[in-house]
């Protein structure tokens, strides 16, 4: 491992989040290990979405081989490229179609979860605003014009786009807002952008506008906004969806087959090119891919355009098609992580390594002898139990590491999307978690 200082915040927040059994949000480059090739591939996904592209791509994996992990890298790597990034989880109360709000209230999840390079950590939807405000005040000084006669003719390209219009007219009154001092037309612009208007009624009053974002309206507002952000000097927009099996879990046929005719919408307009400077992510299990009763294969259409390139068979692989697998890690793969993660752990100094080599060679013994290949193929408890020894080690200075390795307790992680839930947010519909 090369001696390379990580910054104790970084340190912190990585420990802090995998202890806790959850993905960090900043430092994954420092415990990526394996899938060199997938990476690359969705680099160039991302590249494509900068040059005025588009592109949908289904990540799937296994329930524990590290879907959200991959989603966050590859996140940061789009903020990395001047993207602007939107991620959520669909929940029974989040998804992509509905009559009841879900679709608007995943749509708000990903705003909120907005995310610049400047503003890693979400919530930059404003900023975004600001920042093209700023930009056409600099354009309307160089041109001798008004701010607003610039921000029209920009906004003029939208017009064409379903919602442009009202779309334009916000944009307008975040303006004004910004050039009266009217700090609350600036709030409820961008909370008209958030998705945060629950009637007609209360947008009209603030801003004059005669729409809201509703469910109806959840994936041509992405689509406004992905031409909104180029516009405000970003490279495009990258929408992460994870969790995608809660589609497969509704029990309605029907709820089901809206949701997937949304997904077929998405996937039609980048295989086409009507979208630019769009991509999205969806992460999920290989149920919720390849299920014929309940998955997106049960759709003919989706099936037919996500099927898998049958020559990539006897070892070779094909990267470069809308599904991408994610294979669990390997023995070697989780040897390389815990090597990674003694070196986070030391702040990146080979002098301050709590454990030797032969520590991680013991542990993974110990491991195998009580879960089998689970350790490594499912690593989430795995990985927070070496955490949770370095950290004994560490806050014992002198402490034989051979008194603590024979007694970390390991259960084979259970897929929780096999337990039975409650209801959804649709009255009388449930969600069936017998898989």
């Amino acid at each position: 491992m090369s001696d390379t200082r990580i910054r104790p915040r970084d340190r912190d927040a990585i420990m802090q989040s995998l202890r806790a059994g959850v993905v960090p949000r900043v430092g994954q480059q420092h415990i990526q290990v394996g899938r060199h090739s997938e990476v690359q591939s969705l680099v160039r996904d991302i590249d494509r979405v900068a040059d005025g592209g588009s592109t949908a791509r289904f990540v799937i994996g296994e329930y524990g081989s590290g879907k959200t992990f991959f989603l966050h890298l590859v996140r940061s790597i789009a903020l990395k490229q001047k993207l602007v990034t939107m991620h959520a989880d669909l929940a029974p109360d989040r998804r992509l179609h509905a009559t009841g709000g879900q679709a608007r209230s995943l749509y708000a999840e990903l705003t909120r979860n907005t995310a610049t390079q400047a503003k890693p950590d979400g919530g930059a939807l404003g900023a975004v605003v600001e920042r093209f405000v700023s930009q056409a005040m600099t354009a309307a000084r160089e041109h001798g014009s008004s701010p607003e006669a610039v921000i029209r003719e920009r906004m003029a390209e939208l017009s064409e786009l379903v919602g442009g219009f009202d779309f334009a007219e916000v944009i307008a009154a975040y303006w004004r807002g910004h050039d009266t001092g009217n700090e609350q037309l600036k709030s409820d612009a961008v909370r008209w952008l958030r998705g945060e208007f629950s009637t007609k009624i209360e947008a009209r009053a603030a801003l004059g506008v005669r729409t809201i974002v509703d469910d109806s309206s959840f994936y041509d507002q992405l689509k406004l906004l992905s031409r909104f952000v180029r516009m405000a000097g970003y490279s495009g927009l990258l929408v992460c969806l994870d969790e995608m099996v809660n589609l497969y879990k509704l029990t309605s046929a029907q709820a089901r087959s809206a949701n997937f005719e949304q997904i077929l919408r998405i996937v039609n307009d980048s295989l086409q090119g009507t979208s630019s400077h769009l991509g999205f992510l969806f992460g999920g299990t290989p149920e919720f891919l390849m299920d014929t009763r309940r998955g997106l294969y049960s759709y003919e259409a989706l099936e037919s355009r996500l099927a898998e390139n049958a020559f990539a068979i006897n070892g070779l692989s094909d990267f470069s098609g809308p599904v991408l697998r994610l294979p669990s890690l390997t023995q070697e793969d989780f040897y390389v992580l815990l090597t990674k993660l003694r070196h986070v752990v030391a702040g990146g100094d080979p002098a301050a390594y709590l454990v030797p080599d032969e520590t991680l060679q013991a542990f993974m013994r110990h491991c195998a002898e009580r879960i089998g290949d689970a350790y490594f193929r499912t690593p989430r408890t795995t990985i927070k139990e070496f955490l949770n020894l370095l950290a004994v080690l560490e806050n014992n200075p002198g402490t034989d590491w051979r008194r603590l390795v024979g007694g970390v307790r390991l259960e084979a992680e259970v897929n929780p999307d096999l337990e039975p839930v409650g209801e959804s947010a649709d009255a009388g519909e449930l969600v069936d978690f017998t898989l």
